[in-house]
């Protein structure tokens, strides 16, 4: 059947978050080994792995796993969202934030928790300062705009994922609807959110087609509605057995020459 409607995920299909979050990593690491004699590498993975278990030891993270939120989201999002859980989550970050920094350098050595909170503020402000997309995201878009229906389909809360779109404006205009698991209720991959998003759209499965980087989100739930889907798989993972995808493409540029043939 035609395609009349496309649907994209945000996070690591059009804007490129895994470089944003490196890249205020990189800089904050770099920081905090101007003050002491520290390896950054070896800073940021003591921070990552200090900030995952704290994260998984608040009585929120059911919830986030829930929205599909992750720790290091938390790291820089503020969740002042109306939802019990995202307040509860909003008045835990600036501690989570802090101490998750304090932490790692008390791995290396250095107990300075002034420091920790000064490093974890310096991160939001570094992620919120660079934004990446992907460069053939804005060409792709331009080309299906007006020929299709697009939604953005993403997981998190939306007063982060509303961020990361007013730091990348110009995203905006393309889209028809935009979904926030946040503001739903439910993430990817519940099945019931790609139901609500075809309603919403007023489509159907069997004329839409979901676009995504991740197999156990917008591959597993779009598959669980009946809909065709593309995985986009830059990093060349291997594939799951127990999800596969319609079709498998290596960029946002290959998924147009897809999408014109179908």
């Amino acid at each position: 059947m035609t395609i009349e409607t496309i649907i994209f995920d945000l996070d690591d299909t059009l804007l490129w978050d895994k470089k944003s979050v490196q890249t205020a990593f990189n800089n904050t690491c770099t920081y905090a080994s101007e003050r002491y004699a520290i390896n950054a590498e070896q800073l940021e993975q003591a921070v990552r792995e200090s900030a995952r278990a704290l994260y998984e030891s608040y009585e929120t993270y059911d919830y986030t796993m829930l929205i599909g939120i992750n720790p290091f989201e938390g790291l820089w999002g503020t969740f002042d969202d109306p939802t019990d859980m995202f307040q509860k989550l909003k008045s835990l970050v600036p501690a989570y934030r802090a101490e998750a920094w304090t932490n790692g350098l008390a791995q290396l050595g250095i107990e300075d928790s002034e420091l920790g909170a000064a490093l974890g503020e310096r991160f939001v402000e570094e992620r919120k300062r660079n934004p990446f997309l992907y460069e053939d995201t804005f060409v792709v878009l331009d080309e299906l705009k007006g020929k299709y229906k697009l939604v953005l389909l993403t997981n998190g809360a939306p007063s982060l994922q509303t961020t990361k779109l007013d730091i990348t404006p110009e995203l905006i205009p393309y889209f028809d609807q935009i979904i926030i698991s946040g503001d739903f209720g439910k993430g990817k991959p519940d099945a019931s959110i790609f139901e609500y998003v075809l309603e919403k759209a007023g489509t159907t499965a069997e004329k839409s087609i979901m676009v995504g980087d991740n197999l156990m989100t917008d591959i597993l739930g779009s598959s669980r509605v009946g809909m065709r889907n593309v995985w986009i798989n830059r990093e060349r993972k291997e594939p799951n057995a127990e999800v596969t995808p319609t079709y498998e493409v290596d960029s946002l540029t290959a998924f147009l020459e897809l999408v014109q043939k179908l």
